[in-house]
């Protein structure tokens, strides 16, 4: 069960790097989104899980790459917007959420498109 601090701390995060993520999207050559569907943050505020959606797919593991090289640097950034606010910064995890692909696939699969033996 989630306390409100740290549901309050998950959201300003989320805020934050969906933000920064709409940013550097902006300014790319290339055309991609990246969205924070979802944070988790432990309850001692120590630990932040943040999960990202990349669009279009071929750009996942490039992009996913590149942020786990510069996670201190998105924790500095995280530091300068929440100095304030807590007292330690969270160490950062990020991981690619799939829900949407998976739901788009179930779709697939219902309409009789995808590759189900049993249909």
């Amino acid at each position: 069960m989630e306390s409100n601090r740290q549901r309050k701390v998950a959201q300003i995060i989320q805020e934050d790097f969906a933000e920064l993520f709409r940013k550097q999207s902006a300014e790319s050559k290339q055309s991609f989104l990246v969205s924070v569907s979802d944070v988790k943050i432990s309850p001692d505020l120590g630990v932040a899980k943040i999960y990202l959606s990349i669009f279009p797919q071929e750009f996942r593991t490039s992009i996913m790459k590149e942020i786990e090289t510069n996670k201190a640097q998105y924790r500095n950034f995280l530091g300068q917007k929440m100095a304030k606010q807590v007292r330690v910064i969270p160490q950062l995890s990020f991981y690619l959420d799939t829900a949407l692909d998976d739901v788009e696939k179930l779709e697939k699969e219902l309409r009789g498109e995808g590759d189900n033996p049993v249909l």
